[in-house]
């Protein structure tokens, strides 16, 4: 009896061992584990990716203004011409002929045109002798020599001869009027004769030939294309299709790299020229063209080519940037820790201070230049002002009066209601945009707009991270975020925010979760069922 004590106390034992063993098995294999990365400090580059066609900058189609066959053929693809080269010539013969009957006509009408100046001549002659018939009738009225009849029948006919005149001087206008619509026939003719001899309008490149010799080309409503020639093949363009949602971040100047499938691990390099206002809708998708000018060294790249864009239209040097994974990260039941009441006013007073001066680089407010809270800040602004517009000493007074007398709306702005700040805030950003631009000579105003308009795209965003502290707990943080390079985001982290000192350049940033254990460390395990004892 006491045997079987012990036999049911061992398996008793046993089991509870076993048991123990399995739950902390399991309880391990449950654990969570993180992978992390490390604030970093370094360059973000953030750009806008498209697709385009390599294009000459100068291409001419030529075409044909009259219709025929074309008798001779005199350039090919690749054929480099001058300007004025015969090309091509249309069989000009029906042309000839129109010229021949174009000349008779012209000799006709001024065949017609020399006998009306005869009949003009004739008709002056009668009328002068009608006159002194009637003059030499009225004096023998006078002296009572004839009757009064015969003068007056003298005067009509001299009257009728002068009218006559002016009757043949309107037929002689007639017959050079159809002497100058005959000579205007005949330049046509001329005109359509020399059309047929096809030149080229500019010294380049034959890229395109439509045409074989022999072939009828026919020039009703539309002239047909002939030729295409590429004007200069060393200095050309991609003609890149930027979508809608990122066209507002292109600006001309913007440098821009590409590459094409012919030269692959070959990046050229350009820079934009040229921002197209017209848009493009095809299949509802609205895309503008950018056009992105480089040089074609040795001409290398051909026209047609089909290039993947890439044009670089922000730039941040020595920021603290994160992984964008760390911005995918959501732990349960992990918040961020509310700020203490005196650090949220003197951070909302720091943020205060540089929202004033957000149309400048966000991103000198978490650069380290020994300078202490919103002033370092303030004074890196400044600093730029002073040297890209080359202010005076006067103009610097005058900016320094400016953001003192404007730093109290700013501060205002904190009172406000929060759908009613932006309105007020884009108010006083402008008022105090323009005090500046009044100081102002018209060529620092030119570059003062220049910043503006730069600094119009530079925006931020919020997000949260977690970073792994020191006890391998994680901690929430809420952060505002700058521009992206599609593999990290800048980090803004106001010198004076109460974060700052965790927020920092070497901080460890969870960017994925996963579990331990058999499973395997990319491979979740099933928690629907707990694992089978092994008996």
């Amino acid at each position: 009896m006491k045997k079987s004590y012990w036999v049911v106390g061992t398996v008793g034992v046993v089991i509870l061992a076993v048991g123990g063993w399995w739950w902390s098995q399991r309880s391990a294999a449950d654990a969570v584990q993180y992978r992390t990365a490390k604030i970093e400090r370094g360059s973000v580059q953030a750009t806008v990716s498209a697709s385009g066609v390599v294009n000459p900058v100068t291409q001419v189609s030529v075409g044909t203004q009259v219709s025929g066959q074309i008798k001779d053929l005199l350039v090919d693809f690749n054929s480099e011409v001058k300007a004025g080269q015969l090309i091509a010539v249309i069989d000009p013969e029906t042309f000839e002929y129109r010229v021949r009957s174009a000349q008779a006509d012209v000799d006709a009408a001024q065949a017609a045109a020399m006998t009306q100046r005869a009949a003009l001549a004739k008709a002056q002659v009668d009328a002068d002798e009608l006159q002194r018939d009637f003059d030499r009738k009225a004096k023998l009225v006078a002296q009572q020599y004839i009757a009064a009849s015969e003068a007056e029948k003298a005067q009509a006919l001299a009257r009728s001869g002068a009218e006559n005149i002016k009757l043949v001087a309107a037929q002689l206008q007639s017959a050079l009027a159809g002497v100058a619509q005959r000579q205007s026939a005949l330049a046509q003719a001329r005109i359509d004769l020399a059309r047929t001899r096809i030149t080229s309008p500019v010294s380049g490149i034959v890229i395109k030939r439509a045409i074989e010799k022999g072939q009828t080309v026919a020039a009703s409503l539309q002239s047909p294309e002939l030729f295409v020639i590429a004007q200069n093949l060393q200095d050309m363009q991609v003609d890149a299709s930027i979508d809608e949602s990122d066209v507002g971040r292109i600006r001309t100047g913007q440098k821009a790299s590409f590459t094409v499938d012919a030269f692959p691990g070959q990046t050229f390099e350009g820079e934009v020229r040229q921002v197209r206002k017209a848009a493009q809708n095809v299949a509802n998708v609205v895309t503008y063209v950018a056009v992105v000018g480089f040089a074609n060294v040795g001409g290398r790249l051909l026209p047609g080519m089909t290039a993947n864009v890439r044009v670089a239209t922000d730039m941040r040097e020595n920021v603290l940037k994160i992984p964008n994974a760390a911005l995918r990260v959501r732990i349960a039941g992990v918040e961020p820790a509310p700020a203490p009441a005196g650090a949220a006013s003197a951070a909302g007073s720091s943020t205060s201070q540089l929202r004033g001066w957000t149309w400048l680089s966000e991103a000198v407010a978490q650069t380290d230049r020994g300078a202490a809270g919103a002033g370092g800040g303030l004074a890196a602004m400044r600093e730029r002002l002073v040297t890209e517009l080359q202010l005076s000493t006067e103009q610097q007074g005058k900016l320094d009066a400016i953001s003192a007398g404007m730093r109290p709306q700013f501060m205002a702005l904190r009172d406000l209601a929060e759908d009613q700040r932006a309105a007020a805030r884009a108010k006083v950003l402008g008022e105090m945009r323009g005090k500046i631009a009044d100081m102002l000579t018209p060529e620092q105003k030119a570059k003062y707009q220049v910043i503006v308009a730069e600094a119009a795209s530079r925006t931020s965003t919020r997000g949260r991270i977690y970073l792994l502290g020191a006890d391998g707990k994680p901690r929430a943080f809420n952060v505002r975020l700058g521009i992206t390079d599609g593999s990290s985001t800048e980090l803004i982290v106001p010198v004076a925010s109460p974060e700052a000192s965790d927020l920092k350049e070497g901080a460890v940033v969870i960017t994925g979760i996963q579990p331990t254990g058999s499973a395997g460390a990319g491979q979740q395990r099933p928690g629907a069922t707990a694992p089978r004892l092994a008996f």
